[in-house]
């Protein structure tokens, strides 16, 4: 949500001013824990998958006693889809987040607190309140054009359409996308300013446009997240300003609890056989590792293609679940020039004529960013984020179409002197960013998708979390509570789940 939300929307320089590049060499998170040996063939838990979800569930298994376990991780660092990249030329290069980098909401009062804000609080991670929805700049096809008006009419639709959801929710009544929502509200975008702004409060959040989201899962997203009165911590963004990268959290936690036998990296898990006596995984490297439970983390997108099997295959419910969710993609585009020529404020919006042609630029070069950096990025999704991966091997032509709308904001733009955006599409250890509940959506399969399979498969991630798909919370928060029924099925066999 602007979470890659994962905003999904991206990181930074260091705080000292009058800097003239990072030091992208800075301290890092992780330990040295590569194993020096073969991973033991037998274990108690295997955890699959080294991101936020694999790392919380094995610091609670340890937290509950139970250290036997091992992390299967298909890098070589732990992090998941928070990666870092060092960009720019020579002698002016800084951090920048591939992924997630946004903590979106914090506390309020006493109230509940974002566990991923006080994990980045716990290890001095570096970060700066973002004002997503109060420091912008806007543009169209012509040019600078203030349509603030009508931005913060789509926000009030928003709300209208959250409103609408728990109405329907409370009267039994079936689900709409928000693109019905919006036009039963009368409130459907019908100029290119109001799709830019309608653009700007669900396809930059969700990956996904209107038509393909669902208002009641969105809505439930949005309440539990950044509404106090209904359960939320804040609407209060933190973005990462810290060049050790946001992966930093979950590194430096892993350091605390984990030893170098407990985690196997750059091994890619190609089968899962499982039955009632336990689990058995098979890498690509030739690996063969048995336990009595394993903990699946991937993302939605891994489970819905071929790339690891199971063996026997999972249940139709369990099947229909993971088919039901989507896993879009949300793509930046990094640019960088020889010095700044742009807006002031941290995000500009732009509208043209076609819907989703790169309408979010957030600007790095910022006195609390990135200060004479000459950084740029523009954010697309869906079809625009599809259609540029497969251009990815052609960069001048990214170049030139990203540049004919910048050129539309500001006639005299230079080229850039750097240019680079990430695959997630089409990463196979990833296949998109974050996940989203489209317009089909029925809790019962956020509740199958998180449900284990013949009591020794587990599984966890943002991606099955009825209240927090997609953001690093959920993940979080996942993995903390799959571990945790993981433990009470190990120490009491009676609070295991069936296992037929």
């Amino acid at each position: 949500m602007t979470r890659f939300r994962f905003s999904l929307a991206t990181v930074l320089l260091s705080l000292l001013s009058g800097v003239v590049a990072q030091d992208v060499n800075a301290t890092r998170c992780q330990a040295d824990l590569t194993p020096a040996g073969a991973p033991p063939n037998n274990t108690k838990v295997l955890i699959l998958g080294g991101g936020m979800a694999g790392v919380i569930a094995a610091r609670t298994l340890h937290e509950q006693g139970i250290d036997d376990f091992v992390i299967v991780e298909a890098k070589h660092v732990l992090g998941g889809r928070m990666a870092k990249k060092t960009f720019g030329v020579n002698g002016s290069e800084y951090v920048i987040e591939k992924g997630a980098n946004w903590i979106h909401g914090t506390q309020t009062g006493s109230g509940p607190a974002n566990p991923v804000w006080l994990l980045a609080k716990k290890h001095n991670l570096s970060m700066v309140e973002s004002n997503l929805f109060t420091d912008i700049t806007f543009f169209d096809y012509n040019g600078p054009n203030n349509y603030s008006a009508t931005f913060e009419a789509s926000l009030a639709a928003f709300d209208n359409a959250r409103v609408l959801a728990g109405q329907r929710w409370q009267e039994n009544k079936t689900d709409l996308d928000l693109r019905s929502a919006y036009n039963y509200l009368g409130v459907a975008p019908k100029t290119p300013q109001e799709e830019a702004c309608e653009y700007y409060q669900i396809d930059y959040v969700y990956a996904q446009d209107a038509s393909q989201t669902s208002t009641l899962a969105a809505a439930w997203n949005y309440n539990y997240t950044f509404d106090p009165e209904a359960g939320g911590f804040s609407d209060v963004d933190m973005l990462s300003v810290d060049p050790r990268g946001i992966a930093c959290i979950v590194q430096a936690e892993a350091a605390t609890f984990l030893n170098t036998s407990q985690v196997l990296f750059s091994q890619i898990v190609k089968t899962i056989q499982y039955n009632q006596n336990g689990v058995t995984v098979q890498t690509t490297d030739g690996y063969n590792l048995t336990a009595d439970h394993a903990l699946v983390t991937f993302s939605a997108g891994v489970l819905q293609n071929t790339d690891v099997v199971f063996e026997p295959a999972l249940p139709d419910w369990k099947r229909e679940a993971i088919s039901s969710i989507e896993m879009p993609v949300y793509t930046k585009i990094f640019l960088q020039f020889k010095e700044k020529f742009w807006f002031d404020t941290g995000i500009g919006l732009y509208a043209d004529q076609q819907k989703g042609r790169y309408p979010v630029w957030e600007s790095l070069d910022h006195p609390d960013l990135y200060p004479g950096s000459g950084i740029i990025f523009v954010t697309v999704t869906g079809d625009y984020a599809n259609y540029l991966e497969q251009l990815n091997k052609n960069i001048t032509q990214v170049q030139l179409e990203v540049m004919e709308v910048l050129r539309r904001m500001y006639p005299d733009a230079p080229d850039p002197i750097d240019i680079w955006l990430p695959i997630w599409g089409r990463a196979p250890l990833f296949r998109g960013s974050y996940s989203n509940w489209g317009a089909s959506f029925v809790p019962e399969h956020s509740y199958n998708l998180s449900a284990p399979v013949n009591g020794h498969l587990w599984f966890a991630g943002e991606a099955t979390s009825l209240k927090y798909f997609g953001f690093l919370h959920g993940a979080y928060l996942e993995g903390q509570n799959a571990a945790n029924n993981i433990a009470a099925c190990i120490k009491n066999p009676q609070r295991c789940p069936p296992t037929t």
